[in-house]
């Protein structure tokens, strides 16, 4: 069986667990604890980053080289098309969504969490203690050392997504390092403009390229994850997050049309993991560790 080394929030994961599971291809997925977990990663793959699918004896690395390698090993349900100008557009709307919305969604999102108690909070276990959670709302600008003590309690999949161990994740502030308002500003603005742009290619389309899903649609769903998470059955992430997403973004109306595509392709295309018991309804993440 097909093994995809993966965090579960990774949105490059999802693209790879979108085509797994639209070409019905049956996988095991292999959560990659973060530390000792991407060790382990490193001596099977070469690198850290997750997703890496294991096919027998082929290891592939990175979730464009996955698609490409999946698409010619079990070329049933294709989803890059053969003729030159609609697989010219699927592979430059990949491309764009793994460097444009895959990385300013990130920052976007990671802004949120700085700015927006609520959205905030909704990373956290309901069974977090109050205190706690106050901690990083009003950590003082004249103590040094609580950042590292909050930024321990952040749950680990969070830190998956920020990408920093925790002495590096929380200023003393309480927000995350390294995304100031001035970066989450431009891509604040330039994933409006990338949403409206979708959401008018999408009004009279069923897909955005061909009359079927593509390696486009899938990619670009899955990359949008950290704009809004989507509320469906298959992503095993905490209930307090399921539809939640990036305040001026998540719930502008103007997208609308963008996130009803979005919430389609997931009630028809992808599949319930029914090895995985779902998020308990305190929200507390699961965790899958590795064999």
């Amino acid at each position: 069986m097909l093994e995809l080394y993966q965090f579960e929030l990774s949105h490059y994961s999802e693209k790879v667990r979108f085509i797994l599971d639209y070409k019905g291809l049956p996988y095991r997925k292999v959560e990659v604890t973060p530390g000792i977990g991407q060790i382990d990663l490193f001596r099977m793959s070469g690198q850290r980053q997750v997703p890496v699918l294991k096919d027998e004896n082929e290891i592939i690395v990175d979730s464009t080289a996955i698609a490409l390698y999946l698409e010619e090993k079990y070329p049933e349900k294709p989803i890059i098309p053969v003729d030159p100008l609609p697989r010219a557009q699927t592979l430059i709307l990949e491309e764009w969504a793994d460097t444009s919305i895959g990385l300013k969604a990130r920052t976007a999102m990671i802004g949120a969490f700085n700015q927006d108690p609520e959205f905030r909070k909704a990373f956290f276990p309901n069974r977090t203690p109050q205190q706690l959670q106050s901690l990083v709302d009003e950590l003082p600008e004249n103590v040094r050392g609580v950042g590292n003590m909050v930024a321990s309690s952040v749950p680990s999949f969070f830190k998956n997504i920020v990408g920093a161990v925790p002495g590096d994740l929380l200023s003393i502030g309480g927000t995350v390092a390294g995304f100031g308002s001035e970066a989450v500003k431009a891509a604040m603005d330039d994933l409006g403009r990338d949403l409206e742009a979708l959401s008018l290619i999408l009004v009279d389309k069923p897909f955005l390229v061909a009359d079927h899903p593509t390696l486009a649609d899938f990619a670009v769903a899955a990359l949008s994850m950290y704009i809004k998470f989507p509320a469906s059955p298959t992503l095993n992430v905490p209930l307090s997050l399921k539809g939640k997403g990036v305040p001026g973004l998540a719930d502008n109306p103007k997208y609308e049309t963008f996130f009803q595509w979005r919430d389609d392709l997931y009630l028809n295309h992808r599949k319930i993991d029914e090895t995985v018991p779902p998020p308990p309804v305190d929200g507390s993440p699961q965790k899958i560790s590795i064999d």
